[in-house]
């Protein structure tokens, strides 16, 4: 089955539907066909062009190889406007089995730490270069900060917002110092955090110009906070969030979407 696709870059161009293998467990397409299996019943539309199972693929094969909707609906043999729908839809639901940040803490207080961190969602999708750029980074995308358990496992994954924005303002502003302050809960964070106060604590500056015990304090610091970054490159694994081409208004339930089937991983 040949599907035209016509682009300025190669007009009248075919996309050729070839086999191929995606690198998630049988267990977890099968746990996601049966949430889009319920999300269908209790909309009472049991009936659609792919079933549960195939609709459960197509969404995973677009977070796990940033395949565009034209080639999706090239190998599944729907519309690229059926395509979007399909990935839209799955997105939506598995987005709402993420967890709040009250419900990720529970359980958790004083004399327990976690690791806090940001990242930057890069992306091409922009409507202004300002609000969107990461000095830090030197370039263009979303922030998004984690809570991660100290062996890594991620807890919480906020929402997405500019790049610009600085991680100590998002922690505030996503509410992360006043829950683990509320909590008694020790954070691990980088310097970026600096000032946060609270139960933060965050590495000394100019440690070599500072006495030994500060630069014992800094190794001790960052040998605890450096499984946080499996949190991140978890994430990252699923290819849609190295370089997303989607709207930024679409990155936070993209990255929900993904804290519940790293979840679903977890306890699988």
């Amino acid at each position: 089955m040949l599907i035209p696709l016509d682009t300025a870059d190669s007009p009248g161009a075919l996309l050729v539907p070839f086999p191929s293998m995606l690198d998630v467990s049988y267990e977890l397409v099968e746990h996601v066909s049966w949430l889009i299996y319920a999300r269908r019943r209790g909309l009472n539309s049991p009936w659609r062009r792919l079933g549960c199972f195939k609709q459960a693929l197509l969404a995973l094969a677009h977070l796990r190889k940033n395949e565009t909707f034209a080639q999706l609906a090239a190998g599944f043999g729907v519309s690229t406007a059926t395509a979007w729908r399909y990935v839209d839809e799955t997105l939506d639901i598995l987005a709402a089995w993420a967890p709040g940040l009250h419900e990720a803490l529970t359980g958790l207080g004083e004399g327990d730490h976690v690791i806090v961190d940001g990242t930057l969602i890069a992306t091409d999708r922009i409507r202004a270069d300002e609000p969107y750029y990461s000095q830090k980074h030197k370039k263009h995308g979303m922030n998004v900060q984690v809570i991660a358990r100290p062996d890594g496992t991620p807890l919480w994954f906020s929402r997405a917002t500019p790049g610009r924005t600085h991680d100590l303002t998002a922690a505030r502003a996503h509410g992360i110092v006043q829950a683990c302050l509320t909590r008694q809960i020790l954070a691990l964070a980088d310097r970026a955090c600096q000032g946060a106060d609270a139960t933060f604590r965050t590495p000394y500056y100019h440690h070599r110009e500072q006495p030994d015990h500060y630069q014992q304090f800094n190794r001790n610091h960052a040998r605890l906070r450096a499984p946080g970054e499996r949190a991140f490159a978890q994430l990252k694994t699923w290819r849609l969030l190295r370089q997303a081409r989607c709207s930024t208004r679409r990155i936070s339930t993209i990255v929900q979407a993904v804290h519940t089937l790293l979840t679903c991983n977890y306890s699988g």
